[in-house]
């Protein structure tokens, strides 16, 4: 279990006054490929970068994990990065007494001396300030590292570069007092390796929803789809659809195919509660695929992934 440091309503509101004034301070300061917590910028945009590189045929990929790194950034090393733009000792005091807040572990409590509260308002601006040096090493050496917080690819064009952006990575956390994930950071070859980043996987060209991204949509429908529900289907339908409306404008650019199996699994637990309200055991099967056709669910207004991405597709060929 990842602790997370959730401050209270006054500590939020301080917290957020305080990045509302150091914010523009750092932001003059930050690269232009880090994406992550910052305004104006998303997943979108990163993702866009990603996939303009691998066009232009940067085919090999340093994906690099750095190991609980909200939970290891060295306070003392933050500290310093912090003080190099802040000069006011009101703020520093205030910042040094957001990481040092004691958390409690049952019934215990202690003192970190490392790490920034994952919950904490001002934590993402902290992480982005202590990444910030690594950012512009990579650009001053002409390197592709595309950053949303602490996940980040670096694009090459031949592998001896990504063996060398990874030596350069390497050598940065382990004098940050980082460390990178041994199991997790690799390089892979875009056009016949899988790489994943910020949700989506990607292999020659192509990418799609990573496995993980497909379970977590399962996973926060669940809860609604039990069998023994005692709401109307109406209800229930009107519960998930903004689910599947938000999934569906974060994955909107993958393939058909990938939508219509999440359609096809929903409506299955959604037949297997109509069975059990007229009586029938276990999980739906090919029967109630007439009993209960696809357009049925259509009628009381489930969003279809499937039917919305050929709407966008039709949309984008009609502007074009």
């Amino acid at each position: 279990m990842r602790p997370l440091g959730i401050p209270t309503v006054q500590d939020r509101i301080v917290q957020g006054a305080l990045r509302h004034v150091i914010e523009p301070i750092f932001e003059r300061q930050f690269a232009q490929h880090s994406y992550g917590f910052r305004p104006g910028r998303g997943c979108k945009d990163a993702l866009r970068r990603v996939d303009g590189l691998l066009r232009a045929g940067y085919r090999y990929v340093v994906d690099a994990d750095v190991k609980s790194y909200f939970d290891t950034i060295p306070h003392d090393k933050l500290m310093s990065r912090v003080r190099e733009h802040v000069a006011d000792g009101r703020v520093l005091k205030l910042i040094q007494s957001f990481l040092e807040a004691k958390i409690m572990e049952g019934l215990e409590q202690w003192t970190p001396f490392a790490g920034a509260p994952q919950g904490a308002v001002l934590s993402p601006l902290l992480s982005n300030i202590y990444l910030n040096p690594l950012d512009h090493l990579m650009e001053q050496r002409g390197m592709e590292m595309v950053r949303y917080a602490d996940d980040f690819v670096i694009l090459c064009q031949t592998r001896e570069e990504a063996l060398a952006a990874l030596e350069l990575v390497k050598a940065w956390t382990a004098q940050a007092g980082l460390t990178l994930h041994p199991e997790k950071t690799r390089i892979a070859d875009a056009q016949t390796e899988v790489f994943e980043f910020l949700g989506y996987a990607f292999k020659g060209g192509s990418r799609w929803p990573r496995e993980k991204s497909k379970k977590k949509l399962r996973e926060s429908l669940q809860p609604y789809l039990k069998r023994t529900s005692g709401e109307s289907l109406q209800a229930i339908i009107a519960k998930i659809n903004p689910k599947l409306r938000g999934w569906f404008g974060y994955f909107k650019h993958c393939r058909r195919a990938h939508m219509s199996k999440l359609d096809s699994w929903l409506r299955a637990r959604l037949r297997t509660i109509l069975r059990k309200r007229h009586g029938k055991r276990g999980r739906s099967w090919g029967p109630d695929h007439h009993r209960w056709p696809n357009e049925y669910f259509h009628s009381l207004g489930l969003f279809s992934l499937e039917r919305a991405h050929k709407l966008k597709c039709q949309s984008m060929k009609m502007a074009h």
